[in-house]
């Protein structure tokens, strides 16, 4: 017997003897590599001109979108299809019918997107313009892939957009769960290893920085119903490497969470939170009228 003929027998009988890690006899599953072909489509559609070899001329816009959704639309719906196909639910809508409440979305995306893009602009003095945010921020990829994948997560379409985002995570380092809930203008600051939970929940004009978590406290088992990650109220920033865990902790509206923090406990509004130089946190919060002040000074 040759080594060749004892590793495929080898093989094949961990294919009996552990079976967890196979999928024999089941439905065909999406790929991984058409997943990251649609993303490649969105961002087409999303933002005309940048991610094409040709420029994109404004007489030519409608046939580059008939053209493009050609492509993306069958390719979309073989995927969800796949997923639909891959849980044993019911589900009330078919894969077409979901592909195109999906696409209806992205007129919307358009406009969250822009005032995403704004909101790093001018959040970082090292952003020289809108092109540059989109053809090279790591941070903006990483949210447009976000925001996509959310859509298909409120259709309650399985594994593609977790799919979707662990590609983002993969080429970015920024972990966002497509669950997660991400209100208007905001804004990652570099990002890298930046993770943001299923059930966290961040208002508008929120910034957050590098290494920063907003996760769950440990739990036993499979106890992951119910809300397990921080909220973010609006107007928060959140420096680099802080982490913030629990789904009762709220973050109050204009607080400043000063880097390498931790945090399992609420904080009022206009609060801010830092480490000493004796290493000891620190919290120190006014209210609303004297932020006001100290704006004016």
């Amino acid at each position: 017997m040759t080594r060749r003929h004892e590793l495929e027998q080898a093989l094949v009988s961990s294919y009996y003897q552990i079976g967890g890690i196979n999928h024999i006899d089941g439905s065909n599953l999406p790929s991984k590599e058409n997943v990251a072909r649609l993303i490649d489509g969105l961002l087409r559609l999303l933002f005309p001109g940048y991610f094409q070899d040709i420029p994109v001329q404004q007489s030519h816009i409608p046939d580059f979108v008939s053209q493009e959704l050609d492509s993306l639309q069958p390719l979309l719906e073989s995927e969800i299809a796949k997923s639909l196909a891959s849980v044993d639910v019911v589900f009330d809508k078919t894969s077409s019918e979901l592909t195109s409440e999906f696409l209806a979305k992205l007129p919307t995306l358009r406009e969250s997107l822009q005032k995403d893009i704004t909101a790093i602009y001018n959040g970082d003095p090292a952003s020289s313009s809108e092109d540059e945010i989109i053809l090279a921020y790591t941070s903006f990829w990483a949210i447009t892939v976000y925001r996509l994948a959310h859509e298909l997560f409120l259709l309650s379409i399985p594994l593609i957009p977790r799919m979707m985002t662990e590609i983002a995570h993969m080429n970015t380092g920024i972990d966002i769960h497509p669950g997660a809930q991400i209100g208007d203008y905001f804004c990652i600051d570099h990002g890298s290893s930046l993770v943001i939970g299923e059930t966290a929940v961040i208002g508008n004009h929120v910034k957050l920085y590098q290494g920063v978590t907003l996760g769950a406290l440990s739990l036993q088992g499979r106890e992951t119903t119910g809300v397990r990650h921080p909220r973010l109220e609006d107007h928060v920033t959140v420096y680099a490497r802080t982490t913030i865990l629990g789904g009762n902790t709220v973050i109050g509206a204009y607080s400043t969470i000063g880097g390498n923090v931790w945090l399992t406990s609420s904080v009022p509004p206009y609060s801010k939170i830092y480490l000493t130089a004796a290493l000891e946190q620190r919290t120190e919060s006014k209210d609303s009228s004297q932020f006001q002040e100290s704006q004016d000074d």
